[in-house]
């Protein structure tokens, strides 16, 4: 079995070794790095630069992961470089990766997959008009798309340990703000679960059944190291690049329902703290 992952960056990492066990070949592109890709377990390909193999890759495959960012001025890379390609596939999966930002701002209340997609800001939109036409693909080629609709994602290499040790982070408190997350494993065993279970059309959200004030999760990394809670500072007044800041546009709770239910899927990592817990003790 033929399993195609464009982008195969930090996610695909945690999917591959599963897939790999159900024994599944897995091909990767990346830009400039073959040789994490190949530790993952996955052949790799670069891209730009071998769209002919791509196109023989994406005929053959069972399976295929988008996990490319759009571009905010070009759209969705893959659609603009594979269109046609796709259009003539026959996999029996083909899983999109978004993210929860396509639901906007909410105040802190609750989203599901069935809200109102109003995404703010320009990455939010550009969300959203690649999940539309990912859609409108797959209507004219009968594609079994799933789209997959990602929280914050955390994991080992990507946590707040590391500045809390060089004392460079910082709880910013803007009242009301909570975020939802969710961990790497978790992702590919929501993936892998939907792989076992197609049900073509079908959008899900991937966070964990814990919401919370960012400024809580430096603080719980804080007490697990046995190190000072890092200082409050008042969202008005941090330093924060454009990038940073804009991460706090939205705030929402956003629901898991779905993947629990539907796909049957047992969170391995519930909330931020049993998340974290693990990290540390991955990291020994």
């Amino acid at each position: 079995m033929e399993f195609l992952v464009f982008g195969h960056g930090y996610s695909a990492g945690f999917l591959t070794p599963l897939l790999r066990a159900e024994g599944w070949h897995v091909t990767g592109t990346t830009r400039s790095d073959p040789d994490r890709v190949a530790a993952a377990g996955a052949t790799p390909l670069l891209w730009p630069g071998s769209e002919d193999r791509l196109r023989q890759a994406i005929a053959r495959a069972d399976g295929i992961l988008i996990s490319a960012a759009p571009d905010l001025e070009r759209g969705d890379p893959v659609l603009a470089d594979f269109r046609d390609a796709l259009a003539q596939a026959t996999p029996r999966w083909l899983g999109y990766l978004s993210t929860t930002g396509v639901y906007g701002d909410r105040d802190g209340g609750w989203v599901d997959e069935d809200s109102v997609l109003d995404g703010s800001g320009p990455r939010g939109q550009a969300r959203i008009r690649a999940e539309a036409d990912w859609r409108a693909l797959a209507d004219k080629a009968g594609l079994p798309l799933h789209i997959f609709r990602l929280a914050g994602i955390y994991g080992p290499g990507r946590g707040p340990f590391e500045k809390v040790r060089k004392g460079t982070a910082r709880r910013i408190i803007k009242p009301g703000q909570v975020f939802s997350r969710i961990h790497a494993e978790d992702i590919a065993q929501v993936l892998l679960a939907s792989i076992k279970a197609p049900a073509p059309g079908t959008a899900y959200n991937l966070c964990d059944n814990d919401p919370a004030p960012p400024q809580d999760v430096i603080a719980y990394a804080a007490e697990l190291l046995g190190l000072p809670i890092p200082p409050a500072v008042d969202f008005d007044d941090a330093d924060m690049s454009a990038m940073a800041r804009s991460f706090y546009q939205d705030s929402k709770r956003v629901s898991n329902r779905r993947i629990r239910q539907d796909l049957g899927v047992t969170l391995r990592y519930p909330d931020y703290r049993s998340g974290l817990q693990a990290i540390l003790k991955a990291e020994g």
